[in-house]
This record gives structure tokens, C-alpha cells and sequence, in this order.
């Protein structure tokens, strides 16, 4: 008789468990805090559309110029081919650091320590100046007169040269060491497993290693190349033809400095948010299967942080339609 009531006794204390009212936080002050920013920014967007200092018309005129979209060339070629150089280069120093050898340890860290320890303005100058400390570059036989190749350094480093090797070297120190943190992100475990069925290191590196790497190569990679769009803008200091460079011959001439700096920053702007979008997808591409949630968008998130879920009501594990 009472092992009969037991069972009964303990379904009754289960039942109000099913009819638990789930309600979740309210966040008030996200809301507060959104409304604010919102408030904010129009009054903000509003303060600028009725400034007469800015001179929408010279905006207006120069946002399309055949002059600035000249200057996004060389921009925009600048950024892909310091980034290519970079990381071609950048890899190779990292596999020089993780080597044994060390005289390809000892070459690779006085690279990274050169490079990475002097302000990348004063390597653009360097660069844009080099003819100044060497007026002819020659190829031959050293300590002989025979000599294969001889030109003027000027007419050889131009100013694109000069701000293409400023900006690949620099960006060759800071790759590397990007690229070796994601190579010994990778267990060496992997590497072992790979050298027991008999791969050669390099075929290794190739096929094990770096395909794992680059889960934590991505983000700051896709970081450096934004960067890299934004740091070309150095390179007016030598009349690089770049965008800035552009921008600052016209409003040398019309003294429009502010209308002009907002020309450079819209595009600037734009050419931002348009490589954002590939490191995105890139980004969840290596990233499968290391996220639970996986990548959420910045809007998405501000979405799903705002938004109010409605009560549920009989969630529980026993619940039943009724």
C-alpha cells in the first residue's frame, strides 16, 4: 500500500514543474542605450547636412573625379600587391623562425626585428630616398669591375616602387609572426601523424599544417589587409599618386581642406566595409566546426541583443499539448 502512494505522491510533486511560467531578462537598458544612439547619430547627421563649412558642392564635385579615382588605383593596387608580397615573404620568415637551423632563425629575427622596430613612415621615406645614399644600382662580380646591370636608382625606385617595398617589407614582419602563431596553434601531433605515413615536411606544411593554421591566420590577416588600405595613405609623403596623395594636391590648390578630407574618408569608408565582407566569409569558412554558434554578423547580434522573446509557457520536458 505504500509503495503505491509513494509513486503518486511523487507525480503530484512533478505536475506544477510543467505549468512553470519561463519569462525571460528584460533588458531595459539596451533599449535606452539604442534609443540614445540612434538620437545621437541624427542629431549628429542633421548638425552636419545644415553646416555650410563643409561645402556639400565641393564634395559633390570631387566624390567622382577622375582624379580620385586615379589615385583608388594606385590605392587600391598597393594594398593587393603589399599584401601578396607580404605574405609570400611573411610565410617564408615564419617557417625560417619554427626551423632548427640557426642561421635561418638568426637571419629571419634581425628581419622581423628590423622591420617591425622602426616606424613604417620613416621606411617610406627611406625608400622614397634611397637614391640619396646609393645613386646607381649595379649587378656584377663584387670587388671587380665587371659589372652586368647599371642604372640610376631614381629612375629604378620610383615612387610606387619605393611605397610597394615599404609597405610589402613591413607588412612581411608583422605576417610573420602572424603566420607563426597559427602554425603552432596546430598540435604536433598532427605533424607526427603526417611524417608516420611517410609526407616530406614540406608536403606537411602544405597539406596538414597550414590548412589547420589558418583558423587563426584569417581574423588577423583580414584585419592587417584593411589596415594595409588605410596605411597607404603614408605613402603621399613621396608622392605616391595614391588616393591622400591625390586629395592633397587638389585642396593644395583650392584650399578646401575639409571638404576634400571627407572626400578621402568616404571612400575610404567604403572601400573598408567591401573588404570586410569577404574576411566575413572567409572567417566562417575556416572557423566550421570551432564555434558552437558560429559567426554572427555585428548586425545580427545588435539585432538578438535588443529583441524581446515572448514567455513560454509549458517548456518543460513533460509538457503536453493538451
Amino acid at each position: 500500500m505504500a509503495s503505491d502512494t509513494l509513486p503518486a505522491a511523487a507525480a503530484e510533486e512533478r505536475r506544477p514543474a510543467d505549468r512553470l511560467e519561463a519569462v525571460p531578462v528584460r533588458h531595459w537598458g539596451r533599449w535606452v542605450a539604442a534609443v540614445l544612439a540612434i538620437l545621437s547619430g541624427i542629431g549628429l547627421i542633421g548638425s552636419l547636412a545644415k553646416n555650410q563649412n563643409l561645402h556639400w558642392d565641393v564634395i559633390g564635385h570631387y566624390l567622382f573625379a577622375r582624379l580620385v579615382f586615379e589615385g583608388l588605383f594606385t590605392t587600391l593596387w598597393l594594398t593587393v600587391a603589399s599584401m601578396v608580397l607580404g605574405l609570400a615573404l611573411g610565410t617564408v620568415v615564419a617557417v625560417m623562425r619554427l626551423s632548427p637551423n640557426p642561421v635561418l632563425y638568426a637571419v629571419s629575427s634581425l628581419f622581423v626585428w628590423a622591420f617591425r622596430g622602426t616606424p613604417l613612415l620613416v621606411q617610406i621615406i627611406f625608400w622614397g630616398y634611397c637614391g640619396a645614399l646609393y645613386k646607381h644600382v649595379m649587378i656584377g662580380i663584387p670587388f671587380t669591375h665587371i659589372t652586368f646591370f647599371e642604372t640610376e636608382t631614381n629612375s629604378l625606385v620610383s615612387g610606387s616602387v619605393a611605397a610597394l617595398l615599404a609597405l610589402g617589407l613591413n607588412e612581411a614582419a608583422y605576417a610573420s609572426e602572424i603566420v607563426r602563431a597559427g602554425i603552432q596553434s596546430v598540435d604536433e601531433g598532427q605533424a607526427e601523424a603526417a611524417h608516420s605515413l611517410g609526407m616530406s615536411p614540406t608536403l606537411t606544411m602544405r597539406r596538414i599544417v597550414l590548412p589547420q593554421a589558418m583558423r587563426v591566420i584569417i581574423p588577423p590577416m583580414g584585419n592587417e589587409t584593411i589596415n594595409m588600405l588605410k596605411t597607404t595613405a603614408l605613402v603621399s609623403v613621396i608622392g605616391a599618386k595614391d588616393l591622400m596623395s591625390n586629395i592633397q594636391a587638389v585642396y593644395a590648390q583650392n584650399y578646401q581642406i575639409i571638404p576634400m578630407l571627407v572626400v578621402a574618408s568616404l571612400w575610404y569608408l567604403l572601400l573598408v566595409t567591401l573588404l570586410s565582407i569577404p574576411q566575413s566569409r572567409l572567417e566562417r569558412r575556416y572557423g566550421r566546426g570551432a564555434s558552437r554558434n558560429g559567426h554572427v554578423s555585428p548586425l545580427q547580434r545588435m539585432l538578438a541583443g535588443t529583441a524581446l522573446r515572448l514567455p513560454v509557457r509549458g517548456s518543460g520536458p513533460n509538457h503536453q499539448k493538451g
